[in-house]
């Protein structure tokens, strides 16, 4: 039978991986934009693309 001071150390490495693999899945549910959020300044399909902003 593992020690109380054991179960404690692997109860603590346990969690601090779970949460670290909680925050990158958090992370990676909004890392990349959706198709209409990245395609949104082309204009609407089928229609000429607007006007480029002029250059100073």
């Amino acid at each position: 039978m593992a020690s109380f001071t054991a179960i404690t150390r692997k109860k603590r490495a346990r969690r601090h991986k779970n949460a670290g693999a909680a925050r990158k899945a958090k992370q990676a549910r909004r890392s990349t934009l959706s198709a209409a959020e990245l395609f949104a300044a082309l204009g609407e399909p089928g229609k000429p693309a607007p006007a480029a902003p002029a250059k100073r």
